[in-house]
C-alpha cells in the first residue's frame, strides 16, 4: 500500500489511509489493506485492529467496510492466530482475534444484509472454533456473541444450523461458563493473563475492577451462549438436543445476576421451549423447573412475565396440565387479581379464564385436579363473581361491608398487639371475606398483615403467598414496600437467595425514593436490616459461588482480596417478626374513591420507626392501620 502521509513512519498506515480526502482513493486503499493485512507479519498490527473494533461499536450499520472486505479480513485474521502460534505469540497480535471475532459481532447485530455479506466471507468456521476453546474464555465470549447475532436472521440461521456441533458446544458453554471464567481467570489474581486483564479493564482498573468485570464478562457468556441456544429452540428439530434433563433442570438459575440483569437468560429459553408442544413435555416431566417457574412467576422482576406464560401454557396443553395443575394453580391463583403487568393488559383475566378451563377440563374427564386445587380455582372464580355482584350493590350496602371488615381486622391488630399471631391472621381471614373484592386498597393491607402473621408462625409458603397477593392488588403493581420485605424474609427462610436478594433491593429502592418524613430525615433512607440482608444474599446468590465451592474457595490476591469474602458470622437482622407494636390500629373512614377507602394506605405505606430502640437500627413496622 502506498504511503499517504510523508509525517507517518510506517508505509500503509491506516490511520493515513483513512485522512484520505479523495473518496476513490481512500476506498481503493481501504480495499488494499484489508486484503493484504492477514499476511503481514509488521509489528504494530493491533492498532488498526484496535481502531477498526472502536469504529465498529460506534458505526455498526456503516456499509462501507462491509463492502470492502472486513469480513474476510477478521477472517482470516482469526484463523491465522488459531494456526500461527508464533505470530499470535509475537508483538500484541495476542489481542487481533478478540477485536477480528468482537468487530464481526459488531457489524451484525442489527443489519441481516451485513451477516449475509458475513456469512458468504466464511466467518462461521474460524468463530466456531473460537467457540470450542481454541483460545481462551475471552475468545470465547465474544465467539458466540457472533453466532448469536448470524443465528438471528432468517437468512442466515441455515448456515449456523448447518454446524451441527455448535448448538452442542453453546450447551456445554452455557453450563460451564461460570466456572470456567472462575477457575481460569478469577481464583487466582497471579495467574491471570495480561491482555485478558487489559481488556477487561481497558488499562484502566486494578485487581478489584478486574474481578468485578470478570463477573459481568462471565455473566454475558453464559447468557449469549443461552440465546445462540434460543434461536436453534424455535425449530423442533433441535428440542431433543436442547430438552435433556441435565441441561433443562439448570436453566431457571441462569439469571445473569445483578451484573446482567437485563438479559432474559434462562426464563427466556424456558419461554421458547414451553411455547412449543415438543418442548412443553420434558419441562412438565421435572419438578424442579415447575417449583422455579412458579417461584419465578411470583417475583416482581422484569422477567415475570416469561414465567407465568410457560405456566399458562403448561396448563393449557392437556398432555402436560394433568402433570403440573396441583404446584402451577396455587401460584396463578396468587397472581389472579393483578390487572396489569407491563405492557401486558388483564392478565388476572387471563389467569382466571385458564384456571376455569381447568375446571371445565375436569368435568369432561380430560385431566385430574385435587380437591385442593379444585377448591383455590373455585375460591377465586367465587372471588371474581363477587366484584360482578358487588358493581350492582347498593352504596349503603357497601359501605356496611367496609365498616364490618374494618371492625374485624381492627379487632386482628388487637390480637396481633397482645401477641396472639394465630388469632389475628384468623381475623384478617375474616376481614378478607367480609372486604369488597373492589376495596384494593384495603384488601393490600388486610393480606400484607396475614402474611406478617405467618411469618411469625414460621409460615413461609403461606406468606409468600399473601404479599405476593398484596403486591398483585397494590397500584403500582410489585411496589408495595411492606410485602416485598415480608416476601424477602419468607423467601430467605426457603433459602431461596436471588428471589429473597430482588425483593430486598425492591424494597430499598421503594425506601430511597420515600417523601415518608420518618425515613427522610435520616442521612441514609435505607434500613441496616435490610443492607445485611442484601449483602447476606448477594453472598449466597453470587455467580461464582458454586464454582468456588467446588475448587476450594476464592483464593484471591493482591488489592482486590476476596470480594465476596468467606462466609462470614452475620450480625443478626431485624426483622418484622422481631418487633414490638408500635401503633393503636385505629383508621380513619374517609369519602369513597372508586369504592376503596380513603385509609392511611392512600399514602406511601412506607415503613416506621419503632417507639423503642432496636439494638440495629429502626424496624419494619406496620403503618397506623396495621398491627
Amino acid at each position: 500500500m502506498d504511503k499517504v502521509s510523508s509525517d507517518c513512519p510506517y508505509p500503509g498506515c491506516f490511520f493515513c489511509v483513512m485522512k484520505e480526502g479523495n473518496p476513490s482513493k481512500r476506498r481503493a486503499s481501504v480495499l488494499k489493506f484489508f486484503r493484504e493485512l492477514p499476511s503481514l507479519d509488521d509489528d504494530g498490527q493491533v492498532l488498526p485492529i484496535s481502531g477498526l473494533w472502536n469504529t465498529a461499536m460506534a458505526h455498526p450499520n456503516d456499509p462501507e467496510f462491509i463492502e470492502l472486505g472486513i469480513f474476510e479480513c477478521m477472517a482470516a485474521l482469526i484463523w491465522k492466530g488459531l494456526k500461527n502460534r508464533r505470530w499470535l505469540s509475537h508483538d500484541q497480535n495476542i489481542y487481533i482475534p478478540y477485536y477480528a471475532a468482537h468487530i464481526i459481532g459488531s457489524y451484525t447485530m442489527n443489519m441481516e444484509e451485513f451477516a449475509e455479506s458475513a456469512v458468504h466471507a466464511g466467518v462461521i468456521p474460524p468463530l466456531v472454533e473460537l467457540l470450542r476453546g481454541r483460545l481462551t474464555w475471552v475468545e470465547q465470549r465474544v465467539a458466540v456473541r457472533a453466532l448469536g447475532h448470524l443465528a438471528t436472521y432468517a437468512s442466515t440461521f441455515p448456515a449456523i444450523a448447518n454446524h451441527g456441533e455448535i448448538l452442542e458446544l453453546s450447551i456445554q458453554l452455557a453450563m460451564s461458563s461460570l466456572e470456567i471464567v472462575y477457575s481460569h481467570f478469577y481464583q487466582f489474581v497471579d495467574r491471570r493473563l495480561s491482555y485478558h486483564c487489559d481488556l477487561l479493564t481497558r488499562g484502566m482498573g486494578g485487581v478489584e475492577m478486574e474481578s468485578r468485570k470478570a463477573e459481568e464478562w462471565a455473566s454475558q457468556l453464559q447468557c449469549w451462549s443461552l440465546q445462540l441456544i434460543n434461536c436453534f429452540a424455535f425449530k423442533h428439530e433441535f428440542l431433543p438436543t436442547i430438552c435433556k434433563p441435565e441441561f433443562l433442570i439448570k436453566l431457571p438459575g441462569m439469571w445473569g445476576g445483578l451484573v446482567n440483569e437485563n438479559s432474559p437468560a434462562g426464563i427466556g429459553l424456558l419461554r421458547t421451549i414451553c411455547h412449543q408442544k415438543l418442548g412443553r413435555g420434558p419441562v412438565a416431566s421435572c419438578p424442579g423447573i415447575i417449583e422455579a417457574l412458579c417461584n419465578i412467576a411470583r417475583s416482581s422482576d422484569d422477567w415475570q412475565y416469561m414465567a407465568i406464560d410457560c405456566l399458562i401454557w403448561l396448563l393449557q396443553d392437556p398432555n402436560t396440565c394433568h402433570k403440573v395443575i396441583d404446584t402451577v394453580v396455587p401460584a396463578l391463583v396468587d397472581l389472579a387479581e393483578m390487572t396489569t403487568l407491563g405492557d401486558h393488559k388483564r392478565l388476572g383475566d387471563s389467569i382466571v379464564n385458564v384456571l376455569q378451563e381447568c375446571i371445565q377440563s375436569q368435568g369432561s374427564g380430560r385431566s385430574s385436579v385435587s380437591s385442593r386445587t379444585k377448591e383455590q380455582i373455585e375460591d377465586i372464580l367465587n372471588s371474581k363473581q363477587r366484584l360482578k355482584w358487588e358493581k350492582n350493590m347498593p352504596k349503603e350496602d357497601l359501605h356496611i361491608k367496609q365498616a364490618a371488615a374494618l371492625v374485624v381486622k381492627l379487632e386482628g391488630n388487637s390480637l396481633f398487639s397482645s401477641g396472639n399471631i394465630a388469632g389475628a391472621a384468623s381475623k384478617y381471614s375474616e376481614a378478607l371475606a367480609l372486604c369488597p373484592v373492589r376495596s384494593r386498597k384495603e384488601r393490600v393491607v388486610l393480606y400484607s398483615n396475614r402474611a406478617q402473621c405467618h411469618l411469625l408462625l414460621q409460615q413461609p409458603l403461606a406468606a409468600i403467598s399473601d404479599a405476593t397477593r398484596a403486591l398483585c392488588l397494590h397500584k403500582p403493581v410489585n411496589r408495595h414496600a411492606k410485602s416485598l420485605w415480608r416476601r424477602a424474609q419468607a423467601y430467605d427462610m426457603l433459602g431461596l437467595a436471588k428471589e429473597s436478594l430482588l425483593d430486598a433491593i425492591l424494597f430499598i429502592n421503594e425506601c430511597s425514593q420515600s417523601n415518608d418524613p420518618d425515613l427522610s430525615l435520616r442521612q441514609n433512607k435505607v434500613p441496616d436490616y435490610a443492607e445485611r440482608l442484601v449483602k447476606k444474599q448477594m453472598r449466597a446468590a453470587w455467580l461464582f459461588r458454586e464454582a468456588a465451592i467446588k475448587h476450594g474457595g476464592v483464593h484471591s490476591q493482591g488489592d482486590g482480596g476476596d470480594l465476596y469474602g468467606p462466609d462470614t458470622d452475620d450480625s443478626e437482622w431485624e426483622t418484622a417478626s422481631e418487633s414490638d407494636i408500635g401503633n393503636d390500629g385505629r383508621d380513619e373512614m374517609g369519602d369513597e374513591d372508586d369504592g376503596d377507602w380513603n385509609n392511611d394506605d392512600e399514602r406511601k405505606d412506607y415503613d416506621k420507626p419503632l417507639m423503642k430502640d432496636i439494638k440495629h437500627g429502626y424496624n419494619v413496622q406496620l403503618a397506623e392501620e396495621e398491627p
